[in-house]
């Protein structure tokens, strides 16, 4: 099946997947642009499984101290390069986490990551941070996270 420049445009800017990929995904689909975005989805799962081993040696201190001033996090999240570290995509998820931290309050990074998300209940923590993994094809590590509350 033949797509349109115009559907793959659009699957790209609400996905922010390549040009590439985007058309496989809407042939794939036939068309159909939320079935088109499943399978991105799936495929981005499937390139975070592949990244899962590498080691990471960049990334970046999040912190987030909530408006009263009564609570705060730092996470430190990992990354293969200084490069992916700087994305806009690795910062939001940063941000993300803090926020997420400061509302739900794990004990640990394996509860943090098996929690289902704030904003999105219908998927965990973990399946957040691989949704960026295959977006950016590096492997990114919640390395750790303190919270401090009064």
């Amino acid at each position: 099946m033949k797509v349109s420049l115009k559907d793959i445009k659009e699957l790209r800017e609400a996905t922010g997947a390549g040009v590439a990929d985007c058309r496989e995904a809407l042939e794939e689909a036939k068309g159909n642009g939320d079935k088109a975005m499943l399978v991105l989805q799936k495929k981005g799962l499937e390139r975070a499984a592949k990244k899962e081993g590498r080691q990471v040696k960049a990334g970046h201190v999040f912190s987030y101290i909530h408006h009263n001033g009564r609570v705060g996090v730092l996470v430190s999240l990992a990354c293969e390069t200084d490069f992916v570290a700087k994305t806009d995509d690795f910062q939001a998820l940063g941000k993300e986490l803090c926020l997420h931290i400061a509302a739900s309050q794990p004990e640990t990074v394996e509860d943090l990551l098996d929690q289902e998300y704030v904003r999105d209940a219908s998927q965990k923590v973990s399946q957040l941070i691989k949704g960026v993994i295959g977006k950016l094809g590096e492997n990114i590590q919640v390395i750790d996270f303190k919270i401090a509350k009064v």
